[in-house]
């Protein structure tokens, strides 16, 4: 497995980014996965993770599924269902995946998986790849 490039000032996988999460994401040649534990001070109801949290995690996920691919895209549509509470110090997996590519469209698939094996929500979503000015802003983010 390899690291996907991150954008070190990025809420979910900065590395310089102090208030963020810092999450290491990889790619098995199709799918982008990761690991994280379900940090207590982003909980929403006490214990509880944020939804808003979960959701950031499936858009990460599924957006490196594309920059794994070396395509620079942003979301435009997401669609996410919970199935399960996410629980604050729970470990979960992160896997997101390309289903179809149309053009510039790129349609995928995210989950993130307790450590019990119960899927705990999962994400569709349409990514499309920027213009040529849009790749120049976001690769200034590469530090």
């Amino acid at each position: 497995m390899s690291e996907i490039i991150k954008y070190s000032g990025c809420f979910v996988c900065g590395d310089k980014n102090p208030d963020g999460l810092r999450i290491c994401f990889f790619t098995d040649g199709d799918d982008a996965v990761a690991e994280y534990t379900a940090e207590p001070k982003f909980q929403g109801f006490k214990g509880i993770y944020h939804g808003g949290l979960v959701s950031t995690l499936l858009d990460e996920i599924m957006a490196k599924a594309v920059l794994a691919r070396r395509r620079y895209a942003m979301t435009v549509e997401m669609n996410v269902r919970f199935k399960k509470a996410v629980m604050v110090g729970q470990k979960l997996r992160l896997a997101g995946r390309i289903t179809r590519e149309r053009g510039r469209v790129f349609e995928t698939e995210g989950e993130i998986v307790g450590e019990d094996g119960e899927i705990c929500a999962t994400a569709t979503g349409k990514y499309l790849e920027a213009s040529s000015s849009m790749r120049a802003t976001l690769l200034e983010s590469l530090e």
